[in-house]
């Protein structure tokens, strides 16, 4: 392994999350702001606690009552005065539905002089949800979408008409009060009512989408699931102003400065990278293979989402399994190595937030007997990684805005 390209890239990807951390966000969104009548606040998602914790510092009022709802291991402690709820992700559990309720419950009856404060992030719409069919057909609708290959706006087109929460019904049940929603992006180009299935935003999505999304997936619904796929859901709600605070495109623009005061010269490739991880990561590699020998210092910097079509039945996730195909189109490189993080620290169902490859990783699988193409079809990235000491682990991050590809060249 090439201990310097390691060094470089993670203080590269560690930098970049670090600059986009909720709480500066959150404290620029209200700064000024004044709220009259009672002030509920709700927030949800993975950086909930980051936000929620931010906006008490600096509100120039009292909050009444208030609900944080993150997922497990990602709250520091509690938060004063506010209740705090640990729920499941990516697919919701019992918890979530009880979060969802404590905040429905908390919102009933407002008056028109009331403002409830929604801080939303990526993770919520696994976090916070009150399910119109039964939860276990709920979960089983949802590891479907996870496996089949869809993106999540396909993902979150479905869930918000399977949800009481999601869709824009959430602020109509807090209509006649004002909602202002401040909101960290995890989803391609910031569309509101995707983001975390959008709660609070009206629906861009149509039955007939919905509809179009099952079928394309072949997803196995009850007669009651797909019934709900033909409800529509609000088109318009006149008490909500949202404004998106944070974005994978900062998350690149902080890696890029971060490379250059490393020495690399930057090189922006997209921030709306949206394939399959496996093609991602033999792309970034061969973009690498050709420019290896120019004899510069070089960044190539991408961010975005990638998906994970299920092959198999290992452990990763889809910055794992990325930097994992990557190996085999840098190896004998002595000057090149890719790293592929999720800004949130958390990669699929795994203790990693990515992983990191360069021109040894492909010879030193092979040295442990592990098969690069027998781990990526059984999606078992995570192991291979681990043989080979190529899982970044940063544990929950408290920010969540996409993922960060960053492809580096030393000058030989």
């Amino acid at each position: 392994m090439n201990r310097k390209l390691r060094i470089d890239a993670e203080k590269a990807a560690y930098t970049a999350i670090n600059a986009v951390m909720p709480e500066g966000a959150v404290r620029r969104a209200l700064l000024g702001k004044r709220f009259p009548g009672r002030v509920f606040l709700i927030a949800a998602g993975k950086a909930a606690p980051r936000m929620a914790a931010a906006a008490l510092s600096v509100l120039p009022v009292t909050v009444t009552e208030g609900i944080v709802i993150s997922k497990y291991g990602h709250f520091d402690g509690p938060i004063a005065g506010l209740r705090c709820f640990e729920a499941g992700h990516p697919v919701p559990d019992e918890n979530s539905v009880l979060a969802a309720e404590a905040a429905l419950s908390l919102t009933e009856d407002l008056r028109e002089d009331d403002t409830v404060l929604f801080f939303l992030s990526g993770g919520g719409s696994a976090l916070f949800e009150k399910p119109l069919i039964p939860l276990r057909e709920l979960q089983d609708v949802t590891r479907q979408l996870l496996a089949c290959g869809a993106d999540i706006v396909e993902i979150n087109t479905i869930r918000k008409r399977l949800s009481a929460v999601k869709g824009g019904k959430f602020a109509a049940h807090c209509a006649p009060a004002r909602v202002e929603a401040v909101i960290l992006s995890d989803i391609l180009g910031d569309p509101l009512d995707m983001i975390a299935s959008g709660p609070v935003s009206p629906d861009s999505a149509t039955c007939d989408d919905a509809l179009a999304i099952a079928e394309k997936y072949g997803l196995q619904l009850s007669p009651a699931a797909e019934a709900c796929l033909r409800i529509e859901t609000p088109k318009a709600l006149g008490n909500v102003r949202a404004q998106v605070v944070g974005s994978v495109g900062e998350l690149c623009h902080a890696a890029g400065e971060a490379c250059q005061r490393l020495g690399y010269e930057p090189v922006f490739l997209t921030d709306r990278l949206a394939c399959e991880a496996r093609e991602a990561g033999r792309f970034l590699s061969a973009v690498l293979r050709t420019h290896a020998k120019e004899g510069k210092k070089l960044a190539f910097l991408a961010g975005g989402e990638t998906v994970v079509h299920l092959t198999g039945h290992g452990l990763g996730g889809r910055n794992q399994e990325l930097a994992l195909s990557a190996a085999e189109g840098l190896r004998g490189l002595s000057n090149a190595c890719v790293i592929s993080v999720g800004s949130d620290g958390t990669d699929g169902p795994t203790d990693a937030a990515g992983g990191y490859v360069d021109g040894d990783t492909l010879d030193e699988l092979k040295e442990k007997g592990i098969s690069l193409h027998d781990a990526l079809h059984n999606n078992d990235a995570y192991h291979a990684l681990q043989a080979v000491d190529g899982l970044i682990v940063t544990g929950p991050t408290g920010t969540n805005v996409n993922d960060l590809y960053l492809g580096l060249i030393d000058a030989e």
